[in-house]
C-alpha cells in the first residue's frame, strides 16, 4: 500500500522491508512463523525455496540482457568473475580462519565459499531501482548483473574443493573428484545441457509462432515454466543448476526474439517481487540470532561483526580496482568501487550454506571433530554475514541519495510513471541504438552558460547518430543540480 512511496522517495527495496517483516514475524519477536521449528525438514525446505528463487532470477537476467550479451562481453565476464570469486574466497577464508580459531583452513574455505557468490537476487533489486537508473550508466549495470548470475552457480566448485578435502581423506582423490565431478560433470554439462534446453525450445517457440500457434500470453507463461524446467532436469541429473537456469535465459532469448515478446509485460516483474518478498519474509524468519554468541565453538557477536565488515570491505573492492582497466564497461576507479561495494550477499549464500550442510554428518553435541566444528559453526556465521550484507547493500542507496542530497520532484522527465522502472523492459534488436535513446530522453545538456533539458520523446537515431553520441566528450549522466536549476528556471518563469 506504501511500496511506491517507499521505493521512491526513501530508496528502500523489497529485499530491507522482507527481511525485516520476516524478523518481526520469525521467532525471536513476534513467534508467528519459525521455520527451524519443522525438525529434520528445515534445511531441505530452505534449500529448495532458495533454488527455486535462485533460478526464476537467474533465468530472467538471462532473458533479459541484450541478444548475444554473454559472448560480446565474455572477455569482461571471465575477468570479472573468476579472479573476483578466487581472490574473495581465499581472503575470506584466511580471515575467518584468524577470527575463529577452533576451525582449520579447509574448514574456513567451506564457510568461505559460501559467502563468496554475488547474490542476483539483491543486485538485480538495488542496481535496477530508480536511484540507479538514473544514476549508474546503464552499461555498468548489466555488466554487473549478468556478472552476479554468472558468479552464482560458479559457487559449486568453490564449495565442492572444500567439502572433499574435508570428506576425504586422499588429497589426490579428493581432487580427481573435484577436476572431474564439479567442473565436467556438474558445471560444463549442466551449461551446455541449459544452453541447448534455451535453444531448443527459442527455435520450437519462434516456429510455433510464424505459424500463429501461441499467444502473447504463452510467452509469458514460458517465463516461469521454462526455468522450473531446466531446474527438474539438471538437478535431477546432478548437474549445476543454477548455471543451467541461466544458460537457458540467455539461450532463449539469443536472437532477440523472445525479447520482444515479452517486452514491457508486467507480469514477469511481479512474479520477481511475490517469490522476492516471499523469499526474504523467510530468510528473516529462518535468521538463528540465538546461535550468534556460542563460546564452545568461539562464536561471538564482536567476531561477527569484525567478520562481516572485514568480508564486505576485503572480498570483491581490492580485485576490482586493480582489474578495472582491462573491463571496458567500467571506465573509471569510482566505478571500480563502485562495483567492488555491489557484491551483496544472499539468497545464493544461504542455498550454498544449506547444500553444504547437507554434505556434512550431524554434528555431535559438544563436537567431537573438526567435521562437527564446522557443521556446527557454518550456519551462525553465513546467516550473520547474510544478514549485515542485506542491510548494508539494501540501505546503500538510501545513504547515496542523503549525501548527494537528492532532489525529488514528483514527475518524471520522461512521459512514463515511475513504477514503470521496475517493468521488466527486454531490449530488441537495434540495443545501441535504443540505449542512445533512452539517454537522450533522460539526460540533461549542458554547454557553456546554456542549460536545457530534452523532455520530448526522442526516435531511435540511426547508427551514426549513436555512434557520434557515444564519441562526444560531453555525454555525461544528468545530476540533480541540473534539475533543481530547470524547475526553478519553471517556475520563475510561470
Amino acid at each position: 500500500m506504501v511500496s511506491l512511496l517507499v521505493k521512491e522517495k526513501l530508496y528502500i527495496n523489497e529485499v530491507v522491508l522482507g527481511t525485516c517483516f520476516g524478523i518481526a514475524l520469525g521467532p525471536h519477536v513476534l513467534n508467528v512463523f519459525d521455520p527451524r521449528s519443522w525438525t529434520g525438514i528445515t534445511d531441505a525446505l530452505t534449500r529448495e525455496i532458495m533454488r527455486m528463487v535462485l533460478a526464476t532470477g537467474l533465468f530472467a537476467i538471462g532473458v533479459e540482457l541484450p541478444k548475444r550479451y554473454m559472448a560480446d562481453h565474455a572477455k569482461s565476464l571471465l575477468i570479472m568473475v573468476v579472479p573476483t570469486m578466487a581472490f574473495g574466497w581465499l581472503v575470506s577464508a584466511a580471515f575467518i580462519r584468524v577470527l575463529f580459531p577452533a576451525l582449520d583452513f579447509t574448514s574456513a574455505l567451506v564457510i568461505s565459499a559460501c559467502l563468496t557468490p554475488t547474490d542476483p537476487i539483491i543486485s538485480a533489486a538495488v542496481i535496477g531501482g530508480k536511484f540507479a537508473v538514473n544514476h549508474v550508466p546503464l552499461a555498468l549495470r548489466r555488466i554487473l548483473v549478468a556478472e552476479s548470475a554468472s558468479n552464482d552457480g560458479l559457487a559449486y566448485p568453490f564449495l565442492s574443493i572444500a567439502i572433499y578435502l574435508t570428506t576425504e581423506a586422499s588429497r589426490t582423490v579428493a581432487f580427481e573428484k573435484w577436476l572431474v565431478i564439479s567442473w565436467l560433470y556438474q558445471v560444463i554439462l549442466g551449461i551446455v545441457i541449459g544452453a541447448i534446453i534455451g535453444f531448443l525450445f527459442s527455435r520450437i517457440m519462434r516456429f510455433t509462432h510464424r505459424k500463429g500457434f501461441i499467444d502473447r500470453e504463452s510467452y509469458i507463461a514460458q517465463y516461469v515454466a521454462l526455468a522450473l524446467f531446466t531446474v527438474g532436469i539438471t538437478n535431477t541429473l546432478g548437474n549445476d543448476d543454477l548455471l543451467a537456469a541461466f544458460a537457458a535465459g540467455s539461450a532463449i532469448s539469443w536472437d532477440g526474439h523472445f525479447n520482444v515478446q515479452i517486452e514491457n509485460d508486467a507480469f514477469s516483474s511481479v512474479i520477481d517481487l511475490v517469490l522476492n518478498c516471499a523469499c526474504f519474509i523467510y530468510i528473516g524468519a529462518w535468521l538463528p540470532f540465538n546461535q550468534f554468541n556460542l563460546p564452545e565453538l568461539g562464536i561471538s557477536p564482536w567476531r561477527l561483526v569484525l567478520l562481516m565488515f572485514v568480508i564486505l570491505g576485503l572480498r570483491r573492492i581490492p580485485s576490482m580496482l586493480l582489474l578495472y582497466k582491462w573491463i571496458p564497461e567500467i571506465e573509471n576507479w569510482r566505478e571500480a568501487l563502485f562495483s567492488g561495494h555491489f557484491g551483496p550477499i544472499g539468497v545464493g549464500a544461504v542455498f550454498i550454506c544449506t547444500l553444504a550442510q547437507s554434505r556434512l554428518q550431524t554434528p555431535q553435541d559438544p563436537p567431537q571433530s573438526q567435521q562437527d566444528m564446522l557443521a556446527a559453526a557454518l550456519q551462525p556465521i553465513v546467516s550473520f554475514v547474510v544478514l549485515g550484507s542485506i542491510l548494508t547493500h539494501g540501505l546503500s542507496i538510501p545513504f547515496f541519495s542523503v549525501g548527494r542530497r537528492t532532489l525529488t520532484i514528483s514527475r518524471s522527465l520522461v512521459d512514463q510513471p515511475d513504477w514503470l522502472l521496475w517493468v521488466r523492459r527486454a531490449p530488441p534488436p537495434g540495443d545501441a541504438e535504443r540505449d542512445a535513446a533512452e539517454s537522450a530522453n533522460a539526460t540533461i545538456i549542458t554547454s557553456g552558460e546554456t542549460r536545457a533539458v530534452n523532455v520530448k520523446r526522442v526516435e531511435w537515431p540511426d547508427q551514426a547518430e549513436s555512434a557520434a553520441e557515444a564519441a562526444s566528450p560531453t555525454r555525461r549522466m544528468p545530476r540533480m543540480d541540473d534539475v533543481s536549476y530547470y524547475c526553478s528556471g519553471i517556475m520563475h518563469s510561470s
